[in-house]
């Protein structure tokens, strides 16, 4: 129970954080603004970030065992799917936000070439269990556009029952009309990949910092 206390907990408030980016980008404020404004409060605040949707092991999956036991006992954890429902529309989001970016420049998501970089679903790690870089990709494909990935640590995925290679970064960028930022892998140069990129959507707030007509952030 404490460890689905724990994981509970934190998925509870990334979907809150999840919700204020939608809201906010709907609205067009910079989340990150504020949550960084909030979290300089000395007290009574835990800043927690979004991002493209949640990925591995526990966060996902432990709150909706909790819920399942929950349900057992004759209680119904409507937070807890509340929570859920938000953070597992986050990459349906995501898609949208590249669909709009790529409208603003003229293009379809049809037949556009979208590269994704990261798809595990954390940085600096090779595990792509639940990944959002999996349903992103997924929806992009739906839409027709072309998808390829570039991740240092997953040399290969299998999305719709087809299998996906990581390319070579830098060619890729350059004749992608979109690039989706989707894991924060701390050895990619985002900086070169900002200079070379034509259209940038940034999940991860990774271009933090640097200012450019070609950034889109969450």
């Amino acid at each position: 129970m404490v460890k689905l206390l724990e994981n509970t907990f934190r998925m509870i408030n990334i979907g809150l954080v999840n919700e204020m980016a939608v809201m906010c980008g709907r609205m067009g404020i910079n989340v990150w603004e504020v949550i960084d404004a909030a979290a300089s409060k000395p007290f009574g605040f835990m800043p927690f970030y979004p991002g493209p949707g949640l990925g591995g092991h526990c966060i996902p999956i432990d709150p909706f065992y909790l819920s399942w036991k929950t349900r057992q006992a004759g209680i119904e954890a409507r937070f807890i799917e509340l929570a859920g429902y938000i953070n597992g529309q986050m990459p349906h989001f995501v898609v949208e936000k590249i669909q709009t970016a790529l409208n603003d420049c003229g293009k379809p998501v049809k037949d556009s070439q979208i590269h994704i970089l990261g798809v595990a679903y954390k940085r600096d790690i090779d595990d792509v269990r639940e990944s959002p870089a999996l349903d992103i990709i997924h929806l992009l494909l739906q839409r027709g556009a072309r998808v390829s990935y570039s991740d240092p640590h997953v040399p290969s995925i299998k999305v719709d029952g087809h299998e996906l290679f990581s390319t070579k970064m830098n060619g890729e960028i350059e004749k992608s009309d979109c690039v989706v930022i989707v894991t924060d892998h701390s050895s990619v140069n985002y900086p070169a990949v900002l200079r070379k990129a034509r259209l940038i959507v940034d999940t991860r707030n990774t271009l933090r910092g640097l200012v450019s007509k070609k950034i889109v952030r969450l």
